[in-house]
């Protein structure tokens, strides 16, 4: 009775995810941090379309015990076209829980202490609900302080540019970042007309000024001009932006046979030897891409661990919601492919545990989608990559780790959009033998150095996460 109790007193941040294990990951370290150092108790509110991915649920399932989730009551969608952009799915399962929201808000206002709700990036509708109970909207941005600069500078943008953004004559220069194409923009700030997706956006980045923080995985170290332009106090309407990053998943111990194999393998590997080569939770290439990028493989003769799904055409996010291929991915390779490459590579199915990889004597090289958690991952354990951007905002990351923090290769794509079996081959030798791959993997560990000092106790992003959180246990103290 006395421990239910205090329970009821300890302050309680409500975390609301968007839809994806990208969203769930640095939210989750999120939480850890503010129950180990802050003493906050955390509950995870769910929006889903009811088929959340074995991974988003095993992560869900691995949190301490002081950390509990519910799920809210599935959205359909059986009124949405095929071909909705992801942006669309996302936001829409937000909005249509809604009500659910509401109702579990209320029930739990009843009972426990609310410091903050706290949403990630395309769950701002939710700001008015928080609002309807006193409770104080914050937001949560996974992703870089470029892209986060990006999203706020948006309504501007839309008012300047009358055409599409992907044909910009100039290249974009937001304050503190690395200039960029209309080319490499996020997919639906890439065509704005007649865009359900970009419409979303903009309406989003709209609601961000309506937060009373800002929280950001990222770090001064990483991102210094980027973030000292955000707090500058140029822009007023811009509410306090906090960097708490690294925020990255710690390596759980293999239960897995395939994990346990791939692992056993990269044991009997030379120091920094292995290439790993994998494309996210949600990324799929082509049929096509998926064979040069086999045959580069074979060719660049170096050894590699590869993480494969079976090619789908349509889309380069096809594996967003459920990243359980349908179909055996083995079955697309190139004939002869797995025994010619015996003995250098090793194929997994699906998932490996990358953060064991990653941290693991053997890997020398990652070929990344330049999603921001796995290139957190590749920060703090020192990795070089080769950058290979599929969707989102991965061709801003991409852009700012080749030209901006150089620990990066991007291999040059041909005039059909595929990245070709040669050009492969010859970037990965680059980066694994090469002088540039020396010079990368020598910034990377610069890098890795201040990820390390991010994460001491008298570090700036500390000190940030501090701050805020005693300005939630002032709130509800009031």
């Amino acid at each position: 009775m006395e421990e239910a109790r205090t329970d009821q007193q300890t302050p309680r941040l409500i975390l609301l995810p968007s839809p994806g294990i990208g969203h769930i990951i640095p939210l989750a370290e999120f939480a850890k941090r503010l129950i180990l150092i802050h003493k906050f108790a955390v509950t995870f509110i769910i929006p889903t379309d009811g088929n959340p991915s074995k991974a988003q649920q095993d992560i869900l399932d691995s949190l301490p015990k002081s950390i509990n989730y519910i799920y809210l009551t599935p959205v359909d969608f059986s009124d949405l076209p095929h071909d909705s952009m992801i942006e669309t799915r996302i936001t829409l399962t937000i909005s249509r829980s809604l009500n659910s929201l509401r109702e579990t808000l209320k029930l739990f206002s009843a009972i426990y202490r609310i410091a903050a709700l706290v949403v990630d990036i395309l769950s701002t509708d939710a700001f008015d609900i928080a609002k309807e109970f006193h409770i104080s909207p914050y937001l949560f941005f996974p992703s870089t302080a470029m892209c986060l600069s990006l999203t706020l500078h948006l309504p501007k943008l839309h008012e300047m540019y009358s055409g599409e953004f992907r044909d910009m004559p100039e290249p974009l220069k937001l304050p503190g970042c690395v200039p960029i194409l209309g080319t490499d923009l996020p997919d639906p700030l890439q065509e704005s007309s007649n865009n359900d997706a970009y419409q979303l956006c903009l309406y989003q980045s709209k609601r961000y000024r309506m937060a009373e923080g800002i929280l950001i995985n990222t770090f001064p170290g990483l991102e210094r001009g980027a973030l000292k332009a955000l707090k500058d106090g140029s822009d007023p309407t811009i509410p306090p932006v906090y960097p708490v990053g690294p925020l990255i998943r710690k390596g759980l111990k293999a239960e897995v046979n395939d994990d346990l194999k791939c692992l056993r393998w990269l044991d009997d590997q030379p120091t920094g030897s292995v290439l790993f080569v994998s494309f996210g939770s949600g990324g799929t290439l082509s049929m096509e891409q998926q064979t040069e990028l086999a045959l580069g493989l074979e060719l660049s003769e170096k050894n590699f661990l590869w993480v494969i799904k079976s090619p789908i055409q349509s889309s380069a996010n096809a594996s967003y919601f459920n990243a359980r291929s349908i179909q055996d991915p083995f079955a697309f390779l190139p004939e002869g492919f797995l025994e010619r490459t015996k003995g250098r590579g090793i194929v997994v199915s699906s998932w490996a545990p990358q953060v064991q990889v990653l941290s693991h004597g053997s890997t020398g090289g990652f070929i990344t989608h330049c999603g921001w958690n796995s290139t957190l991952e590749s920060v703090v354990h020192g990795v070089p990559l080769i950058a290979w951007p599929l969707f989102a905002e991965q061709r801003m990351n991409s852009k700012m780790l080749v030209e901006d923090l150089k620990v990066a290769l991007r291999p040059k794509v041909e005039e059909n959009g595929v990245v070709g079996r040669i050009e492969i081959a010859t970037t990965v030798k680059c980066l694994m033998e090469g002088e540039e791959g020396k010079r990368i993997r020598k910034q990377m560990r610069v890098f890795q150095d201040l990820a390390e000092k991010a994460l001491s106790e008298d570090a700036y992003t500390s000190k940030s996460l501090s701050e805020v959180a005693q300005k939630w246990k002032s709130h509800v103290a009031i």
